[in-house]
């Protein structure tokens, strides 16, 4: 008998994606934004549908099940719920929520079977069942803790589970509207960045201010327990009956009203994430004490949005609490097509769950996306007339690279499958030399069009990951935070650095440590790990830029701008590539200089194409 098919499917709410996995082995996954090029797409998925539909060589007949990632009559239930608690107030809101629950989410089974052109069976799994699956089936454990924290799924808002062998169980939840996801949203929003978008960007300027308000959050906006559970004081929070989050006694408890979108950034605004930061930290520590002490386990899997809070995971990994941790590369909403399908695999179908003799994970480097061969890509570029020079040989390929870069150019970097997730991790990537005092503002200002205080992660060799950075194992999914080594710091006033934030971009440029683009100003940093079993070519490019350079890490942003999804397809590529200051284009095996090509007659209307995030 063939190993059956599922299919799992998120969607109709944020970040929709669809996976595949056959007899429990992952074979492909995808956020629906990488094809229809607008970020976070929360439409049914019909694409990434038929990505992995196409990448399994199955028609939809030869589905075994569809899996759903999210019981939409529960959702109702909790939606009918919170207007009954807060009514006549937000009588818009339910509207809005009714019209998606009514319109849509109790529709996906005919909506599954308009994609699909057939019917099949569909499974409806619970939400936080469904991160609780992708957290643990793709582990290299053979039993865990898990823990799952985000906004809101049905009901739930964080649960704390089991994993051994074919079995994922919860074990206790915190309901709605009590959640750690909302109450970080809401912040988020109130220093004036979009909800279910920006909240890694208040992450990214917690360093900068100082927890002077955690106190207070702590007093008022969330009283925490030892154990790590924890209430909302609801009279502070407008996401029960209004469309902002935070609510007006809020904007009085911190004496100032929320920060307008793209205005300044003040020094209150830094002190204000470092105080939610330092909250969240504290929060996620202690969860993760009770979760393995609950289960006696000795090893923790985490997922759900707040899971992307890699400072967070950083502090929990350094704590000693758990000997081993692993993180759902795709926490948020997309990950849980991926956990909708591994749960019905494993226990509804009862299949068994295979780990991999070495240890290692089985969730492939998470490369589960599209893969463009050197004939496509070679297709599309004679058929523009691009000019480019083919070079085969992996060695002189990641050479060529490696000079590149090594001279201070910034590379656009397309190979092999596309990640799932929302990280690149080299094989969407842009590269760049962390050497660079100037690098930094250099990407994010004239590459990314971001501000200019946003960090870059550096991906490293995971044989030389020791040397550089306070970590021992490896870290391939981008999902921790560690510090820089003590010596190679370099003095950094912070103070000083708070007195001249009315001009942010020279202090961002300031030289802490030899890896200046890439060291944080608390000396951190978001650690990639590459081996060369998951990125053969990526490796290759850091072993190359090692011996050219003696430095074995590099710069690793999204292949995007702000406000656009990761790029999918040469064509995408090749147009970020023209838009930006991006020197050197790789795809597969042909490169291509930005001198070298036509001139583009674009013009800067496609920056409307985008919403900011």
């Amino acid at each position: 008998m063939s190993e059956p098919y599922i299919l799992g499917i998120s969607g109709l709410y944020h970040d929709s994606a669809a996976a595949i996995v056959k007899g429990g082995a992952i074979v492909a996954a995808a956020q629906e934004e990488r094809f229809t090029r607008r970020k976070h797409d929360r439409r049914f998925p019909n694409n990434a549908v038929n990505y992995c539909l196409g990448e399994a060589f199955i028609e939809p007949a030869d589905l075994a099940l569809v899996a759903y990632y999210d019981n939409p009559w529960l959702t109702l239930d909790r939606v009918l719920r919170n207007f009954a608690a807060v009514a006549p107030r937000g009588r818009e809101p339910f509207k809005a929520a009714m019209r998606s629950v009514l319109g849509e989410k109790l529709r996906v089974g005919e909506l599954i079977e308009g994609a699909l052109g057939t019917r099949r069976p569909v499974a409806y799994v619970d939400h936080h069942i469904s991160h609780a699956a992708s957290a643990f089936y793709p582990s290299p454990f053979a039993s865990a803790a898990i823990l799952t924290i985000d906004g809101v799924g049905e009901h739930a808002t964080l649960t704390i589970g089991h994993g051994k062998d074919n079995r994922v169980e919860l074990l206790r939840e915190i309901r709605y509207p009590h959640s750690l996801g909302l109450l970080y949203s809401a912040i988020t929003q109130y220093c004036g960045f979009r909800v279910n978008s920006g909240e890694y960007k208040l992450m990214g300027l917690a360093p900068y201010g100082e927890p002077r308000f955690a106190d207070l959050i702590r007093k008022h906006l969330i009283d925490i327990k030892e154990d790590g559970s924890f209430a909302l004081d609801l009279d502070y929070f407008a996401f029960m009956d209004g469309a902002a989050m935070a609510g007006e006694k809020m904007h009085a408890l911190f004496g100032a009203p929320p920060r307008e979108a793209e205005s300044r950034i003040a020094l209150f605004h830094m002190d204000v994430a470092a105080s939610i930061q330092a909250v969240t930290e504290e929060i996620m520590l202690r969860l993760a004490r009770t979760a393995l002490s609950l289960t006696g386990e000795r090893n923790l899997c985490m997922a759900g949005g707040v899971a992307l809070n890699c400072v967070g995971n950083g502090k929990i990994l350094r704590s000693g609490v758990t000997e081993g941790l692993w993180i759902q590369p795709a926490a948020g909403d997309a990950g849980g097509a991926l956990g909708a399908a591994l749960y019905a695999a494993h226990m509804g179908l009862g299949l068994k769950r295979e780990r991999s003799a070495s240890g290692r994970d089985s969730q492939h480097g998470s490369y589960l996306g599209p893969h463009y061969s050197s004939a496509q890509v070679r297709a599309f570029l004679d058929r523009a007339g691009y000019p480019y020079t083919r070079i085969t040989d992996r060695a002189e390929r990641a050479e060529a690279i490696a000079q590149a870069l090594a001279s201070g150019k910034v590379v656009g970097l397309v190979s092999g499958r596309m990640e799932f997730g929302p990280r690149s991790l080299g094989a969407r990537s842009i590269l760049a030399d962390p050497r660079g005092a100037d690098m930094q503002s250099k990407v994010n200002l004239k590459v990314k069009y971001r501000e200019s205080f946003r960090p870059f992660a550096p991906a490293v060799l995971s044989e030389r990951v020791g040397d550089f950075f306070e970590m021992t194992g490896e870290s391939p999914y981008m999902l921790l935070v560690a510090p820089v080594r003590e010596d190679l710091r370099q003095p950094f006033d912070l103070a000083a650095f708070r007195q001249g934030v009315a001009d942010m971009i020279p202090e961002v440029n300031k030289v802490r440590s030899t890896l200046p683009a890439i060291t944080h100003v608390d000396y951190s940093a978001r650690v990639q790990t590459v081996n060369a079993a998951d990125q053969p070519e990526f490796h290759a490019i850091l072993r190359a830029f090692e011996a050219e350079t003696g430095c074995p890490v590099l710069v690793n942003t999204s292949f995007n701008v702000r406000g656009e999804p990761i790029v999918n397809t040469p064509q995408d590529a090749y147009r970020c590539f023209m838009r930006t200051d991006i020197d050197l284009l790789v795809l597969e095996d042909c490169l291509l200089e930005k001198v070298k090509q036509p001139k583009s007659k674009e013009g800067d209307a496609w920056r409307k194409e985008f919403v900011l995030d």
